[in-house]
């Protein structure tokens, strides 16, 4: 899994609350578990003016040009500015995978579903609660500046606008924090106490070798 230090980005704003893992990517693409070539079908219902199918060709599928992401000020933004509960509905493991094979390194809403929430951090996304004041303050920055960018700070645990005009901080569990600065996953956070499982072990074979 990509460690997460710092980060500085462009933003896209999606003006939408409660946007389901569903939206986020349909369920006719679940059938792969290989963790990549999600990012086409992100938000596809949205994205697209037919229906995706799974490992069909997307470059000559027509665009929906409303959607966000579609504009071309847009194009190449690696911070999803959001809406209350993000990522809300099935807890399918998908749906970061299909943020994070677009590009994006973080999502800022001011708060998201729990599983979701969670997911995130195990493959490598940044999921940064604020306020409800400061992302509307963030979406109307959004939409006056092209290009906006912010930069993030896991280690400060800040979100800085553009010059340094200003600061906010977020909150992060402690361990949450740590698998991400360390790039760590389930199995890698497992592989990191080998030592200490193997140890136990053999403690076990000597006391009651019967087991084994």
């Amino acid at each position: 899994m990509e460690k997460f230090t710092t980060h500085t980005g462009l933003v896209v704003p999606l003006d939408r609350g409660n946007v389901d893992t569903d939206a986020i990517v349909p369920k006719q693409f679940l059938k792969s578990i290989r963790r990549s070539g999600f990012g086409v079908n992100l938000f596809d219902a949205w994205r697209y003016l037919d229906i995706g199918e799974p490992d069909q060709d997307c470059s000559g599928r027509p665009l929906n040009p409303d959607f966000v992401l579609n504009q071309p000020r847009y194009q190449g933004a690696s911070i999803l500015l959001a809406r209350e509960n993000f990522g809300c509905g099935s807890s399918r493991e998908h749906a970061p995978w299909a943020l994070s094979d677009y590009g994006f390194r973080a999502i800022i809403a001011p708060s998201f579903a729990e599983i979701f929430y969670n997911n995130c951090f195990k493959n490598g996304l940044l999921p940064i609660v604020l306020a409800e004041h400061d992302v509307d303050d963030l979406f109307t920055a959004c939409e006056r500046s092209p290009g906006f960018q912010l930069a993030l700070d896991l280690p400060a645990q800040t979100v800085t606008w553009p010059d340094g005009q200003r600061t906010i901080r977020f909150e992060v569990d402690a361990s949450r924090k740590h698998r991400l600065l360390h790039g760590l996953d389930d199995i890698a956070l497992t592989i990191s106490h080998a030592d200490k499982i193997r140890a136990y072990e053999a403690r076990r074979r000597q006391e009651e070798d019967w087991l084994f």
